[in-house]
This record gives C-alpha cells, structure tokens and sequence, in this order.
C-alpha cells in the first residue's frame, strides 16, 4: 500500500493521520490503553517510508487484533489462551542426556515452582513425549489468572504463548518476571543443545530470529498497555 499520509499525531490516547482517527481494518475507532502506547503506534507510522510495510508495524497489529479480533471473542480467546497450560512445554522433560537433563532443570523448574507459588497452579512434569493430566485446580488458577487480562494484554499473550508452547513463559512475561529474551532463552533450551551438538541449520536459526522479534514485540507491547 502506497503512504496515504503526510503527519502522524497524538491527541490523548488516539493516533492521528493528517489529523484523523486512525481505525482498525474493521473500521473501529480504537480506544487504545495508554497514551505511551500511542505514541509507539504513532512511532511506527512515522517511520513508514513511500510504501507502507505492515510487517515493520507490529504494535499496530496487535492493537488491530485486540480490538477487532479478541474483544469480539474473548471467552473463545480465553480459552485458546489457557489451553497451552494442559500441555505446557516446560513440564516435557528428557531423561538422556544428562546434560540436557539437567540444563531443562535449571531453566524450567524454577518457572514452574514460581507458578506453583504464585497462581497456587503446581504442574505436572513427566519424562516423555505423551501428555499428562495436569490437576484441574491448577489449570483453573492459571485460566482464572488469563480471565483476569484485558484484550490488549491478551492479543499478546496468545502470542507469546504460541511461540514460547508455554502459558507459564507467557504468564512469566506479562507479570515481568522475564523479558523476551529470557523467555525466549527459555523456550529454547532443547534447540540450542541439539545446534551445539550437531551444529547451526540456516532455516532453524531464520525462523528463531523472527520468532525471538515477535515475542519482543509483544512482551513490549503488554508494557506499554500496563505501564511502569
């Protein structure tokens, strides 16, 4: 799409276009969170060159999502969102080798006590590929933790659940416990010790790289809807 604009402004928590409302692709007028994330909206419009490329808007999107996607739809969102715990990737372990053994350990059992503490949601941890039943209270707790998000910090959530296979990872970014980075560290301790053992595949690493940029993106988006 051609740039159909010439200023980006800011009034309140609205994003202007030559002076005029910024809507969603469904014609909503967004009533953003916060005016800081505005002005990162704003940033990102500013900063479109001839073309405007929705790939390098991301803080767009997800706001266009939670707008015209989430709140339309929140208990179905809610429930997409809560799944992930009943699989949870931290809580699929390997027994061999005993390095990666223990570097799952180190990384994922102080995520889940932090779970078991928080929320009062202890998991289930098996040393397999099939799924185990987690406690239903448990998953209630973390569902009732999701419930508790507005449709801002849930577009978010969805995201970095997805990316990260995990909602204590999610969870753990939405309560600032880790940030992108970290999570995503997280996310990927089996990957990183297979590419140190057998060694870096182009493909693996293209994808990790967009993927670690989306889960940035939204772990910086859930700041600015919740503020310092």
């Amino acid at each position: 799409m051609k740039r159909f604009y010439k200023t980006v402004s800011v009034e309140g928590r609205a994003v202007l276009l030559d002076g005029r409302r910024l809507k969603t692709p469904r014609g909503e007028d967004p009533a953003l969170p916060s005016a800081a994330l505005a002005e990162a909206i704003a940033a990102e419009w500013r900063a479109q060159g001839d073309e405007i490329v929705p790939a390098s808007m991301p803080l767009t999107k997800l706001a266009n999502t939670a707008i015209d996607g989430v709140a339309p739809r929140r208990a179905e969102v809610i429930a997409e969102i809560a799944g992930f715990a009943r699989h949870d990737h931290l809580c699929y372990r390997t027994d061999k080798p005993a390095e990666l053994v223990a570097r799952q350990n180190a990384a994922w059992d102080p995520l889940l006590d932090w779970a078991a503490e928080h929320f009062g949601a202890p998991l289930v941890t098996v040393h397999s590929v099939t799924s185990v039943a987690q406690p239903e209270a448990s998953l209630a707790a973390l569902r009732a933790a999701v419930e508790a998000c507005d449709p801002f910090v849930l577009a978010a959530l969805h995201v970095a659940a997805s990316i990260c296979g995990s909602l204590v990872l999610g969870l753990a970014i939405a309560e600032r416990l880790l940030d992108a980075a970290e999570a995503f560290g997280v996310s990927q301790v089996d990957e990183r010790f297979q590419a140190e053992k057998w060694g870096l595949d182009s493909e693996a690493e293209a994808r990790a790289r967009h993927l670690s940029a989306e889960l940035d993106a939204a772990a910086r988006f859930m700041n600015l809807v919740r503020g310092p």
